[in-house]
């Protein structure tokens, strides 16, 4: 189907690439910030934390916000304001000497970010939509999202370190250009359009569309699932705030930081795959809760090694120990995640749920970093203390593996294809 401007349906193939792309400008600079902020401006590990967090809140915390806006005004226009808003905040870090600017131009960089996410995550649901209805037993279109997603997020830190050489600053504008180039390419490409409810097939109706976009809000099965997912995002983040701490205690150096995000992603593209074929046949219940058992087990190792000095021969052990872990749980929960939440929508605009789950996630993102910054400016030498924070974050992951799978979503009947509608 075409919109008013003789637009094709987004092919899948395009918001793979989106994701790609918007992953190199994002992970060519802001996994940089806390380096920066920590040599080049000799703030604490308070400050950066807060400064990362109230990004990733800004970011994930108005997913909700941006879904919202996305189901009433289309993909098109969310995402176009999205890049926009990232370009401000980026040229805002790149004016930022003092903690106020840092944060504020991280928050706008967040929401950029908000406004991005959750209408590409509607699109992709909208194609797996129609995917599926023809090849039901194939891995989901989310498995491939998360893995252009880790092809950018391999790219861009390798494009930031050697951006660095020159300074922060550089890598900063080079990111605004990708977004700009981004902006260009959505008016361009996107239709004007939005993806509607979904159809279910005759003799099963689906549950009455809710009454306002924020009905999700209400449905609680969901909303407690959203709030133990959102421990991934959490251990995940720690590859930002953590690991530079780890990296400091180990005496490895922060020039070890764009090898270890690169064997992150290396990782990730060549398992995310597999892992998601071996979950989909394992089903939701085990995956979710594997998913979080061996991020624990990944907290755990790394605060049972934090107590002696680094080993001498692969002093990056630890580092490597935690990022491999906290890599293979992802792989194991996002995608199962975010299939799922279609079959909560049951039927209806998925952009609000897809939002909600993910303001979850910086919402504990957030207060996961305020609880654990205390805890880190203790963890920069080898001490039974510095186990802390990692222990802390282990708890976190084995509540989740323990319970989520008590919030899965009822069976609903299979759906027909999403089908997009002019604006």
């Amino acid at each position: 189907m075409k919109d008013v401007n003789g637009r094709a349906e987004p092919s899948p193939r395009l918001l793979l690439a989106s994701q790609l792309i918007f992953n190199l400008g994002f992970y060519s600079v802001v996994p940089f910030l806390a380096v920066s902020m920590r040599e080049d401006f000799g703030m604490g590990a308070m400050a950066v934390g807060i400064v990362l967090g109230a990004r990733t809140f800004a970011q994930q915390g108005l997913f909700l916000v941006g879904g919202t806006a996305a189901d009433r005004w289309g993909a098109r226009p969310v995402m176009i304001a999205g890049c926009l808003a990232r370009i401000s905040g980026y040229l805002l870090l790149l004016w930022a000497s003092d903690f106020p600017l840092f944060l504020l131009g991280a928050v706008i960089t967040g929401v950029g970010g908000a406004l991005f996410s959750p209408s590409l995550e509607s699109l992709v649901g909208a194609a797996e939509e129609r995917r599926a209805a023809f090849q039901p037993h194939k891995t989901t279109l989310f498995a491939l999202l998360v893995i252009f997603g880790e092809v950018g997020a391999v790219a861009g830190p390798l494009l930031g370190s050697i951006l660095l050489q020159t300074g922060f600053d550089t890598a900063l504008l080079v990111g605004a250009g990708v977004f700009a180039v981004m902006a260009v390419v959505f008016n361009a490409f996107l239709p004007t359009t939005k993806a509607s409810a979904v159809k279910t097939s005759a003799g099963h109706p689906a549950p009455a569309p809710p009454s306002d976009a924020w009905s999700c809000l209400k449905e609680k099965r969901f909303v407690a699932f959203a709030a133990f997912y959102s421990v991934n995002l959490f251990a995940y983040n720690q590859l930002y705030f953590g690991l530079p701490i780890e990296l400091e205690r180990s005496d490895t150096g922060l020039g070890a930081l764009s090898a270890i995000f690169a064997c992150a992603s290396v990782l990730t593209i060549t398992l995310q795959w597999p892992i998601a074929k071996l979950m989909k046949r394992k089903g939701p219940g085990v995956a979710l809760a594997a998913g979080f058992v061996v991020q624990a087990l990944g907290f755990v190792a790394i605060a049972a090694m934090a107590t002696f000095p680094p080993p001498a021969a692969f002093p990056a052990l630890p580092a490597f120990l935690l990022v491999t872990a906290l890599a293979v749980g992802h792989m194991c929960v996002a995608p199962v995640a975010m299939d799922l939440v279609l079959d909560f929508a049951s039927g209806r605009p998925t952009g609000a749920y897809y939002g909600l789950l993910a303001s979850c996630s910086g919402t504990m993102v957030l207060l996961g970093n305020v609880v654990l910054a205390p805890l880190y400016e203790q963890a920069t030498t080898p001490s039974l203390t510095a186990a802390s924070p990692w222990l802390v974050s282990a708890i976190f992951a084995i509540t989740s593996a323990t319970l989520i799978h008590r919030f899965l979503p009822t069976p609903v009947p299979a759906p027909h294809p999403q089908q997009l509608h002019p604006v």
